[in-house]
């Protein structure tokens, strides 16, 4: 459909007035416990059920986009019980850490309280900050001739409330010119107000148990918020005279057959029909199963030695089971550490095996225990794949210290794959004219996305190109990342020239990065590029 840019963002704005009144709106979502579902989600926080809505040209005319969403919400209770929430907390009684001072500043800020010690008189304030001192020692002047007296006297002879939590501090509001002191056991916390901050493991599974449904649950709970939203006598909409259908599009579609799957000649089973998008491994072998001489392994976990050590050799033994060739014992004993020195530990263990190797090769996997509390995930990949240049396979307490046949093959595959080997490859892959647009010629398939960073973070955004290594196979790929100005979703260094004093300009960029990488592997150049761009 041909249709100005401009003119489709009107009637966007124009279909999204009426619910930016009524919901509370997040980018190009909206929210409200009018849609069911407000699960608590952990540390304070609970799950909201929304919607995403987007006006869009396609072949058949202009198309509103709407899917079902959710997202994190402060819950609307006592700022003492948030605080207790999240730190995880028992007792309101005793002080706050300097730590747990600066983590509640920084999820409170920007918060909007209200009060609750006078009935008849509810105020609300914006969190600017919280004071260092606890409320029992705050003083501040009550009248122009510099009259001192503390929060605790003031509440008790203003308002006759007894204050209980003496030993937190104050929530702060106003300028630092003129703060406003406000106890946290008199505030609470306004309905309707997203939490933009970084969630943890824990409540991003709570979020997705909450609003993960099967497609038809999900084709109802679509149908539902149509009908909830009442297009049809929105008033807007009907001053333009948009005029939206209840009833989903109907495309004509079929379900494509899988792809018949070919593992290694050795394993009893060469080949595998994939059933409602799941196959396994048992009776299969890896058709490229990677190479390991060097391994080690650290957990900072609380399982025993003994534990640790049986969970190698056992995930070991799959990994040559499946097909696999690894090096039964590790380059050096396996380490155990605290949570608390995770950089330290894996720079040691990294040290201690490019002593004891010098010249001849270098470490090939780090096998990593998580600690039993989330977090330390992030952390550990940056140090190994940044840092020190390392392969890692992180595995969950949980999972390590009770292992399965089904969960160590699982991980087998990931780490064959991340040392260079290959699981499965289709079976058409290997006829001529196979894979269409693919077997027939030298083909390179190309993937792109721009990620920005989370919530209301000012930081870089991240452009990340990757690209296949073999054909025809076409299972291998290599990615490349890049820095790139805040929320710009155009990709800079695709292509660029660089001037050089001797050779005058150079073409460069990831693009020309992986068309070299790829003519390297495969001995040809690419007759055909398939690009696939994330909009």
């Amino acid at each position: 459909m041909d249709m100005p840019q401009e003119t489709i963002q009107m009637l966007d704005a124009v279909l999204r007035e009426s619910p930016s009144w009524n919901y509370v709106t997040v980018s190009r979502s909206f929210f409200s416990t009018t849609f069911g579902h407000r699960g608590d989600i952990g540390e304070g926080l609970e799950c909201w059920r929304g919607y995403y809505q987007g006006l869009c040209p396609t072949q058949m005319g202009l198309s509103l986009n709407i899917d079902i969403s959710a997202t994190s919400f402060f819950k609307p209770v006592t700022v003492v019980q948030f605080v207790l929430e999240f730190l995880n907390l028992r007792d309101a009684s005793r002080p706050l850490t300097d730590m747990d001072r600066v983590k509640i500043k920084k999820a409170l800020r920007g918060v909007r309280v209200e009060t609750n010690h006078q009935e008849d008189k509810i105020r609300r304030y914006k969190i600017t900050g919280i004071t260092p001192v606890p409320t029992s020692q705050l003083i501040f002047p009550v009248d122009e001739r510099g009259t001192r007296m503390s929060v605790v006297q003031y509440f008790m002879q203003r308002y006759n409330y007894s204050l209980k939590y003496t030993a937190w501090p104050c929530l702060q509001s106003g300028s630092d010119a003129r703060p406003v002191y406000l106890p946290m056991e008199a505030c609470k916390i306004v309905e309707g107000q997203r939490y933009s901050k970084k969630l943890n493991d824990k409540q991003v599974t709570n979020i997705l148990r909450a609003t993960c449904h099967r497609p038809q649950q999900r084709e109802e709970s679509i149908r539902e918020m149509v009908l909830h939203n009442k297009y049809a006598k929105d008033r807007f909409a009907q001053e333009f005279g948009i005029n939206v259908c209840s009833d989903l599009v109907s495309v004509p579609a079929c379900v494509l057959p899988p792809p018949m799957l070919r593992y290694h000649d050795s394993g009893k089973e060469k080949t595998c029909a994939p059933s409602v998008g799941q196959w396994n491994m048992i009776n299969k072998k890896m058709i490229n199963g990677g190479i390991i001489g060097n391994w080690a392994c650290v957990s900072f976990s609380r399982m025993r030695p003994e534990e640790v050590h049986r969970f190698c050799c056992d995930l070991i033994q799959m990994c040559n089971m499946t097909g696999m060739s690894v090096n039964p014992r590790p380059l050096v004993d396996n380490r155990s550490d605290s949570p608390n020195h995770i950089e330290n530990a894996l720079s040691d263990v990294y040290r201690r095996t490019t002593e004891i190797l010098g010249n001849q090769g270098q470490l090939q996997l780090l096998i990593v225990i998580l600690p039993e509390v989330s977090g330390s995930y992030g952390k550990i990949k940056k140090v190994c794949e940044n840092d020190l240049g390392i392969v890692s396979q992180c595995c969950l307490p949980r999972h390590a210290a009770r292992p399965n046949k089904q969960y160590m093959e699982n991980v087998a595959l990931k780490i064959n794959v991340k040392v260079g080997g290959r699981n499965t490859v289709m079976e058409r892959a290997f006829a001529r004219n196979g894979i269409p647009f693919v077997s027939d010629v030298p083909t390179i398939i190309f993937g792109a996305d721009v990620t920005p960073p989370p919530g209301e973070d000012s930081a870089s955004s991240i452009a990340a190109v990757v690209a296949s290594m073999d054909w025809p196979e076409i299972t291998k790929y290599r990615g490349l990342v890049s820095a790139q100005p805040h929320r710009q979703e155009i990709i800079e260094d695709l292509f660029s020239v660089i001037k050089d004093p001797q050779r005058g300009n150079v073409n460069g960029g990831m693009i020309r990065e992986l068309l070299i990488a790829f003519r390297k592997k495969t001995g040809r150049r690419p007759e055909r590029i398939l690009f696939y761009r994330m909009v």
